[in-house]
C-alpha cells in the first residue's frame, strides 16, 4: 500500500553477518598465510646440514613468523647452562654495549630447568626475572619454547618485544612450538651429517697418518698431518702438538695449525700445575668449555681469544708420547662427547703408528749395524791379516836385496802398507762406532776439514786412530773440534801452505791433535795470540799444547789431552 514503511532489521543483521563473515575469512588467509609461512619455515631450515647455520636459520625464521624483534637460540650444555647463545635483532652497537652473553640464570634458567613453553606479557613482573647481563636492551614482551632433539632437550628459543605493541597469544607460541619440533629433526639431521663426515674424515685420517709413518716419512712432518687432519676432524680453528722436551719436565708446541699458530710454536709448558701436563701425566682427554673463564689465567689460548677447548693424550699411560690441543674461538660450541670419543681413537692410533714406526727405525739401524759389524771383522781378520803378512814378508826380502835403490822402494812400500793398515783400522773403528742419528765426532772431524778445503785449494790429509766416537768424552769432543777449527783457520789466513796433515788420535789415556803445513810459519805475535784460546782450552782440560817449527819448514800445532 502507498505510504507503508518497510523494516530495516533484516538489513542490519545482513551486514553484520556479511561484516563478521568478513572478519572471519580475513581470519581464514591470515592463518593460511601463516600456516604457508610456517610449511616455508620448516623447508628452510631443513634445508641445510650445517648445523650452526641451521642454528642461526632457526632463530631468524621464528622471529619474522611471530613478527617478534629480538630472537635467539640459547644452547643447553651438560651442566645446565648455555653453552652458546645465537642472538638475531641486535645491531652491532648494542652487541658491544652488552658485557657478556646469558649463562642461563633467571627466567632463562627457568626454561631450562622447566622445559615447558612460557608466555609473559611482560618480563619484569615474573619472580624469576633477573640474571640479564650489564648493556642489555630493555625488553617486555617475552615467549619461550624449548627444542627437542629426540627425548634431549637441545636448546630453548627466545622471542621478546612484538612490534606494534601487542602481546604474543596462543597462535604464535603454537606456531613457534611447530617451528622448534621442526627445529629439533632439522638439528638431528645436521648433527648426524656432521657425525658421518667426522667418521669419514676420521677413517681417512687414520689411514693416511699410519701410511706416511709406515713408508719410512719424516715423524715431524706426519706430526703435522696428525694435526692438519685433526683440524678438519673436529672444525677448530686451531690445533697444536705437543711433546715433552728431553728432560721431561716441559711439554713443548712443536707443531701447530690454525690461526695464531705461529706465535704459538715453541711454547713450553710446566708438566706440573698446568692442564696440559696433567693430560700428559695422567693419560685421560681433558675439555674446558670456555677457557676464557680457565683457571689458568695465563693460558697463551686464553690470550688468543680462544674458548672451547680439547686436550687429548698421545697415547696411553705409561707410553704418552704428548698431547694433542685443540681449541675454537670464544662463542664457538663446545667440544661433544663424540669428538672427545672420535678425538682420542684418532690420537691413539696416531700414537700406536708412531710407535710400530719407531720399532722399524730401530729394526733397520739395528740392521745397518749389524752389517757394519760384519764388515768390520772382515777388515780386521781378513785384509789387515794379508797386508800384515805381506808387510812381514817385504821386511824380511830387505835382508836379501843388494841394491840400496830396491831396499828403499821395498821400505817404502812397506810404509805404504803400514799406514794403509792404520787408515783400515780407522776405518773399522768408525764402522764400529753407534751409528746413532746425530753425527759423530769423526764424521764432525772430516766435515770440518772438507770444509777447509775450499778455502786452501786443496785437500789436507786426514787420518784418524783409535776408538775416538767411544772414548772422548762430549766435553773434550766439544774442545778438541773447536781447536781444530782454530787451527785450519790459522792455516788459511796465515801459513800459504801447499800441504796440510790433520791427526787425531786416542790411544791409551791420551787424546792427541796434531795438525801440520808446509807454510812459512807464523811470527811470534801470531804465535801468542793464535795459540793463547788453544792453550786455555788445554789447560782447562789438563793437557797442553804448542806450536813447533819442522826441520822441513812450516808449523807443527800439537794439542794433548789426558782422558
Amino acid at each position: 500500500m502507498e505510504g507503508e514503511r518497510h523494516p530495516v532489521m533484516p538489513q542490519m543483521r545482513l551486514d553484520e553477518l556479511l561484516a563478521e563473515l568478513q572478519v572471519r575469512l580475513n581470519a581464514v588467509l591470515a592463518t593460511r598465510d601463516r600456516v604457508h609461512a610456517l610449511v616455508e619455515a620448516v623447508v628452510s631450515v631443513g634445508s641445510d646440514l650445517d648445523l650452526e647455520t641451521v642454528l642461526r636459520r632457526i632463530v631468524e625464521t621464528a622471529t619474522k613468523l611471530v613478527d617478534a624483534s629480538y630472537g635467539a637460540l640459547g644452547v643447553v650444555g651438560h651442566e645446565n647452562t648455555l653453552i652458546q647463545f645465537i642472538p638475531v635483532g641486535l645491531t652491532e652497537e648494542e652487541i658491544a654495549r652488552i658485557a657478556h652473553w646469558p649463562h642461563g640464570l633467571g627466567l632463562l634458567g627457568l626454561l631450562i630447568k622447566d622445559a615447558r613453553p612460557l608466555r609473559l606479557s611482560r618480563i619484569s613482573d615474573h619472580p624469576e626475572s633477573y640474571g640479564f647481563p650489564p648493556g642489555h636492551p630493555p625488553m617486555g614482551t617475552f615467549l619461550g619454547v624449548p627444542v627437542r632433539v629426540r627425548d634431549e632437550v637441545f636448546g630453548n628459543l627466545y622471542l621478546t618485544e612484538k612490534r606494534g605493541g601487542g602481546e604474543f597469544d596462543e597462535e604464535d607460541e603454537a606456531i613457534v612450538i611447530a617451528l622448534a619440533t621442526a627445529a629439533g629433526v632439522a638439528v638431528e639431521n645436521a648433527r648426524l651429517y656432521a657425525e658421518t663426515r667426522r667418521r669419514e674424515t676420521w677413517l681417512q685420517a687414520s689411514s693416511e697418518v699410519s701410511t706416511s709413518l709406515l713408508s719410512g716419512a719424516d715423524p715431524r712432518r706426519v706430526l703435522s698431518l696428525v694435526a692438519t687432519q685433526a683440524r678438519e676432524m673436529s672444525d677448530a680453528d686451531l690445533v697444536q702438538v705437543l711433546l715433552p722436551d728431553p728432560s721431561g719436565q716441559a711439554l713443548i708446541v712443536e707443531v701447530a695449525e690454525g690461526e695464531g699458530a705461529e706465535e704459538l710454536l715453541g711454547t713450553a709448558f710446566e708438566r706440573s700445575a698446568t692442564m696440559v701436563g696433567d693430560v700428559f701425566t695422567q693419560g685421560e682427554p681433558v675439555s674446558d668449555a670456555d677457557m676464557q673463564k680457565t683457571s689458568y689465567p695465563e693460558s697463551p689460548l686464553r690470550r688468543c681469544g680462544y674458548g672451547p677447548g680439547l686436550m687429548v693424550p698421545l697415547g696411553a699411560v705409561p707410553r704418552v708420547r704428548g698431547v694433542l690441543v685443540l681449541a675454537k674461538r670464544s662463542g664457538r660450541l663446545p667440544f661433544s662427547g663424540e669428538d672427545e670419543q672420535m678425538l682420542q681413537a684418532f690420537a691413539g692410533q696416531a700414537a700406536i703408528a708412531l710407535e710400530l714406526a719407531e720399532a722399524r727405525r730401530d729394526a733397520e739401524r739395528l740392521g745397518l749395524l749389524e752389517d757394519r759389524d760384519r764388515i768390520a771383522k772382515d777388515l780386521h781378520d781378513v785384509v789387515i791379516q794379508r797386508l800384515f803378512a805381506t808387510a812381514m814378508t817385504l821386511m824380511s826380502t830387505i835382508r836379501l836385496v843388494e841394491r840400496p835403490e830396491a831396499a828403499k822402494r821395498i821400505q817404502h812400500t812397506i810404509d805404504e802398507l803400514d799406514e794403509t793398515i792404520r787408515q783400515i783400522r780407522s776405518s773399522i773403528f768408525a764402522l764400529q762406532g753407534s751409528g746413532d742419528a746425530e753425527p759423530s765426532l769423526r764424521g764432525q772431524i772430516v766435515e770440518l776439514v772438507e770444509g777447509a778445503a775450499g778455502h786452501l785449494g786443496f785437500m789436507p790429509g786426514l787420518r784418524m786412530e783409535g776408538q775416538i766416537d767411544t772414548v772422548v768424552p762430549a766435553p773434550v769432543a766439544e774442545h778438541l773440534l773447536a781447536v781444530l777449527r782454530e787451527a785450519l783457520s790459522n792455516v788459511v789466513r796465515h801459513s800459504r801452505a801447499t800441504r796440510a796433515d790433520v791427526l787425531v788420535e786416542a790411544a791409551g789415556t791420551e787424546l792427541s791433535l796434531v795438525v801440520t803445513d808446509d807454510g812459512v810459519g807464523v811470527g811470534e805475535t801470531e804465535r801468542r795470540s793464535g795459540l793463547r784460546n788453544i792453550e786455555e782450552r788445554a789447560i782447562r782440560l789438563g793437557g797442553a799444547a804448542q806450536v813447533e817449527t819442522p826441520e822441513a819448514g812450516g808449523t807443527r800445532l800439537r794439542w794433548l789431552i789426558p782422558l
